[in-house]
């Protein structure tokens, strides 16, 4: 038993050796860090370093959640995630079945790269072409807009149309990629199950519903679990380029408030607790996602 250990050992080497770069990237930059969060314990400041800095306990917890403006950025974070996971959530599984079912590869090529774009744009780039399209005093859809009613209407400083947009362009931005994975999946399906459904005068929606969907159902669950991984990680980039001061009360963030306040302001104990909360809040969901997807036999664990 240990010769035939040894021998898959030595044959798994050159595996081995690719995967080092994988697991130093993981350790470097994913682990050692962690070591950061001790931060939200202590009133941290240059001179001293994170080792010498005075420990505080949770003094930095009380003071975050006794600030009304935590609470609010807290409730835009879940607000905004919540929202960009139940609407965006489907729309890769709805691209990624009609693409599948076009049969013209021409066309499911031109399609596919258009959808693929938007990816590689950078939020600099989409922020450019959202201004250019909603702006109230430039915009092309306030012109249109003006020409039909008479008058020009600030989408970008009204909070329900702002957060229209917001869903929206990262909608447009990242469904595309996102259906890559759902492609892969649907790619797995055996075909006789649709021969064997066409057969038995199953209609194409038919199709879709119970042999589609039941066979990336696994997928579905996976990506879901992974997307309430991140539900108190509202991206960065995407609001700092659309964010305003007038809709600051729908768009004021976590990770715009610890660049404001960590980085810009110095205060970076308080913004280490606060990375510190959406870590653990994020674990419990991944933690709870994963029991109630087992119930139905397609958790992770």
């Amino acid at each position: 038993m240990n010769h035939i250990g040894s021998a898959t050992w030595k044959r798994n080497i050159p595996l081995y050796l690719m995967f080092t770069p994988i697991i130093l990237f993981f350790i470097l930059f994913k682990y050692v860090p962690m070591f950061g969060s001790i931060m939200a314990f202590k009133h941290y400041n240059f001179g001293e370093g994170i080792l010498h800095s005075p420990w505080v306990g949770f003094e930095n917890f009380k003071v975050l959640f006794s600030t009304p403006a935590t609470i609010q950025i807290i409730r835009n974070t879940l607000l905004l995630s919540m929202m960009a996971i139940f609407i965006g959530f489907p729309f890769p599984i709805l691209l990624a079945i009609m693409l599948n079912e076009v049969r013209s590869k021409w066309f499911k090529s031109v399609v596919q790269t258009l959808v693929f774009l938007p990816h590689f744009f950078s939020w600099i780039i989409v922020g450019g072409i959202i201004v250019t399209i909603f702006s109230q005093q430039s915009g092309m859809l306030n012109s249109v807009w003006q020409y039909v009613f008479g008058h020009s209407y600030a989408f970008l400083y009204h909070e329900g149309s702002w957060l229209s947009i917001f869903v929206g362009s990262g909608i447009w931005k990242e469904a595309g990629f996102s259906a890559i994975v759902y492609l892969a999946a649907l790619g797995s399906i055996d075909g006789s199950l649709y021969e064997a459904a066409g057969l038995d005068g199953a209609s194409k929606w038919k199709q879709i519903w119970h042999v589609t969907l039941p066979g990336i159902s696994s997928t579905v669950v996976l990506m879901f679990i992974l997307a309430m991984g991140r539900v108190m990680e509202v991206g960065f980039d995407q609001i700092f380029m659309l964010q305003n001061s007038t809709v600051s009360g729908v768009s004021e963030v976590i990770s715009t408030y610890v660049y404001k306040i960590g980085l810009m302001g110095s205060q970076f104990s308080l913004t280490a607790a606060i990375g510190l909360f959406e870590s653990l809040v994020s674990l419990i969901l991944v933690f709870i996602t994963n029991r109630i997807a087992r119930k139905f036999g397609n958790g992770l664990w």
